[in-house]
């Protein structure tokens, strides 16, 4: 089988190539610049961009399944550019697999899409997309979330969702650096009471539910035009589990702390003070931050256990291991520290 697979060279992308590599499938990367593993794994390499119409469509011949992962993370910035990654790109992928009749499309969406800010407590899909969004970031990805799922079952074409929540593990440039960076430098703060509940997914087993769904997603099936919740299925303390990233280098544990209301406030002012002052990079707080570090955010992960049979293979024990060995050695080789 000839699978594509959008956002290749990144953190999750990485992982389900490898996954695909190794059970035997054939794998194009669709990436915006060359990579060096990627390259080593015998894959073949298209370079382009998602907001490039033309090459996105061309990169979806004679394929049989596409791995939309690829697009514009974080909690910040301006609304084109999510927009033209997250939107318009998705629309492009969609497009390409109606045009060459790919059969199975499925998309990397996030359980961001459903909050507004509030806590969310053992949640299932029925959940709602919230009427007000705190970032663009999960707006754009309910965008084209939706746009994913309506075209389920058009020009042939089988698709699901998969949200998998704070994925983590070897070989991340963002959750995990950020964290170590800014308890580094003093600045990381305790959020509310400490006591919010949330989903964590270890990123192999993020990979091995969009193989799992991608061969569950067959005619008449439940899984085709579905959104699933992926995680590890047992949601941890945050600060706790932070506090344990933490350990992994060494560092102590986060003892000052800022009240929800407070870091709340705080975001929407720096906000305000970047759009208006045009400044770059991220503000140090938004809104969409204080509460995701504040409120609990978990999930039921029994449809995907009931529809494609996902279960989480490695426990957060021994993800902690393997992450914990990657960066000890100081790499980023997403095959670092497994056994």
């Amino acid at each position: 089988m000839l699978s594509l697979v959008t956002g290749a060279s990144g953190f999750l992308g990485r992982y389900v190539v490898e996954q695909l590599v190794a059970r035997g499938d054939r794998v194009r990367a669709f990436v915006r610049r060359p990579d060096a593993r990627l390259q080593k794994l015998g894959v073949e390499i298209v370079l382009g961009d998602l907001i490039d119409r033309q090459k996105v469509e061309a990169a979806c011949a004679q394929v049989e399944a596409v791995f939309h992962i690829g697009g514009k993370a974080g909690y910040w910035g301006p609304w084109s550019e999510y927009l033209n990654a997250n939107v318009l790109g998705t629309a492009h992928v969609i497009s390409g697999c109606q045009r060459h009749q790919v059969r199975r499309l499925i998309y990397t969406s996030s359980p961001s899409v459903t909050f507004a800010g509030a806590d969310q407590c053992d949640l299932d899909e029925s959940a709602p997309y919230p009427e007000r969004w705190l970032s663009p970031y999960p707006q754009s990805k309910a965008i084209a979330e939706q746009a994913v799922l309506l075209a389920n079952g058009e020009a042939g074409v089988l698709t699901c969702a998969l949200r998998p929540h704070l994925i983590w593990g070897p070989g991340d440039r963002h959750l995990i650096p950020r964290l170590i960076a800014r308890a580094q430098s003093g600045l990381l703060r305790r959020v509310g009471t400490g006591q919010n509940r949330v989903d964590t997914t270890y990123v192999e087993n993020a990979a091995i539910a969009h193989l799992q769904a991608a061969d569950a997603l067959r005619p008449g099936s439940t899984v085709a035009g579905s959104a699933y919740f992926i995680s590890q299925g047992e949601p941890v303390n945050c600060w706790a589990w932070i506090n344990a990233v933490l350990s992994l280098v060494g560092l102590p544990p986060v003892k000052k702390s800022i009240s929800s209301r407070l870091a709340y406030l705080a975001g929407a002012s720096l906000e305000s003070i970047y759009k208006l002052f045009r400044l770059h990079g991220e503000p140090p707080m938004t809104r969409f931050l204080a509460a995701q570090l504040s409120r609990s955010h978990y999930y039921r992960i029994d449809a995907a256990r009931r529809d494609f049979g996902f279960e989480p293979q490695i426990t957060t024990d021994e993800g902690m291991r393997r992450l914990q060995a990657s960066l000890l050695l100081g790499t980023a080789d997403p095959r670092a520290g497994h056994s």
